[in-house]
């Protein structure tokens, strides 16, 4: 068996990095996180942050104690950490939200009314969906096969816009191929013809640096969860004036400026600007300052030096998985494209699920099966047609017609030992081989293993 090289630097030491799961067999071994597209693990670094911090912990933007004081600094030193993290402009802000979901919803909100948005159909659920609301109108423009064919169908549908505010949403790598998205060049195009931009981070900023600057994007959105972070926090960050001008997404404290009752005994509200304007509430102090310590660990660790090392997994990967011909990978932009540590396959032969609950029974390899929140997409990748039957079904609904339409993801980042993905290669190398040495049966939509050894 091959051994991937890590000479680049060594993964980074993250929680359940020991974890024992059981085996259909009895057995257990260690299990071998390989979905951290969904959630990656914690860092250790991040979570030593968050334990060093838990006994100090207090109330946010209102306590006169010590101990409300300090929460209230690290809360607003973690806004800073995430603008130094994302190379925000001067006038640009951050807004902490509950993940990603949240961070799109809460724009589409502050969109002001008449807005035009334009997406891809191949965005995940988060980025395609908070745009359907009264006052917006929504573009889906067709699944793009080359970076060249994204930036045209792009520049063609803004150049028929007209006038008034546009707003166009992206992916910077997709949750299903992990495929790197010509975010910039997309920011140039939408900025040349009046339109802002707002980039989905979810996929990228774990895996990549990312630069506001750079991308002279307008907004970006991440979650903490994909980020080595726990717990439920997200990111909002970018230009103000829309968010300002726009009602909070929340109503209630911290929100206000001041709260007054009138003479025809109506209440009169005057709203903050700034951050607080959208963060009405006691703040989640622990998941910021858990996404800030994520921030500067991987800051700290140096993406070049990580962003290196995966690239020699994502090569042993997709080596290993084109020597199995039964093997297909979905792919847009083609196998040579650029991508970060998500892959989907599916396997000739075998029902996506079946084969996911196989690697996990008979291997403690966790990766997710499905559509991956990205329904359009992953049907656009299979061509519409049906996968394999099997005792097990898809875990998500299939359109009429469509008996078990899934597939397979396998993600990996800056925590995955070597041995996770070389086991990885070996399961599927002996699942296509000699198939799955227990039966399987579908239980509340999943499968689960059979009582009965085969044979």
């Amino acid at each position: 068996m091959s051994v991937i090289s890590t000479e680049i630097c060594a993964p980074l030491a993250v929680l359940g990095h020991d974890v024992q799961v059981p085996l259909a067999s009895g057995e257990k071994v260690g299990y071998a996180a390989l979905d951290y597209a969904a959630s990656s693990p914690a860092l250790q670094r991040v979570w030593d942050d968050v334990a060093a911090y838990a006994p100090y912990y207090g109330s946010v933007h209102r306590g006169a104690g010590y101990l409300s004081q300090l929460s209230t600094d690290l809360f607003e030193q973690s806004r800073r950490t995430v603008e130094e993290f994302l190379d925000l402009r001067e006038d640009d802000q951050v807004v902490f939200t509950r993940a990603t979901t949240d961070s799109l919803n809460l724009l589409a909100g502050a969109l002001p009314a008449g807005t035009r948005i334009f997406v891809f159909e191949t965005e995940h659920h988060a980025s395609l969906l908070p745009w359907r609301r009264e006052g917006l109108t929504v573009d889906y423009l067709r699944a793009p096969r080359s970076h060249a064919e994204a930036v045209a169908a792009l520049d063609e549908a803004l150049a028929g816009a007209g006038e008034g505010p546009k707003l166009f949403c992206v992916t910077g790598a997709s949750n299903v191929t992990g495929e790197l998205w010509p975010v910039a060049e997309l920011a140039a195009t939408a900025h040349r013809h009046g339109a802002r931009i707002v980039l989905d981070a979810a996929q990228l900023a774990p895996h990549h640096r990312v630069s506001v600057r750079e991308l002279d994007v307008d907004w970006v959105a991440f979650s903490g969860h994909k980020l080595y972070a726990p717990f439920g926090a997200g990111v909002l960050a970018g230009r103000s004036d829309w968010l300002d001008a726009a009602e909070p997404y929340l109503a209630g404290g911290g929100a206000t400026r001041t709260v007054a009752r009138e003479a025809d005994g109506s209440v009169a509200v005057e709203w903050n600007s700034g951050p607080a304007r959208h963060e009405a509430g006691s703040p989640n102090v622990i998941g910021a300052y858990a996404v800030a310590s994520a921030c500067r660990a991987l800051t700290e660790a140096g993406f070049d030096a990580l962003e290196a090392r995966e690239q020699q997994l994502i090569g042993r990967l997709t080596a290993g998985l084109a020597e199995i011909p039964e093997v297909k990978v979905l792919s847009l932009f083609g196998a040579d494209s650029a991508r970060v540590g998500v892959l989907s396959f599916v396997v000739q032969g075998w029902n996506s699920s079946h084969f996911s609950a196989a690697l996990s029974a008979e291997y403690g390899i966790g990766v997710r099966d499905g559509l991956f929140c990205a329904h359009p997409l992953v049907r656009t990748l299979l061509g519409g047609e049906d996968t394999e039957p099997s005792e097990c079904g898809a875990p998500e609904p299939s359109l009429p017609g469509e008996r078990s339409l899934n597939a397979i993801r396998v993600s990996f980042g800056a925590g995955t030992p070597d041995e996770h993905l070389e086991r990885f290669l070996t399961a599927v190398r002996e699942l296509v081989t000699d198939g799955a040495a227990w039966s399987y049966r579908s239980e509340g939509g999943r499968c689960v293993v059979d009582t009965r050894r085969d044979g």
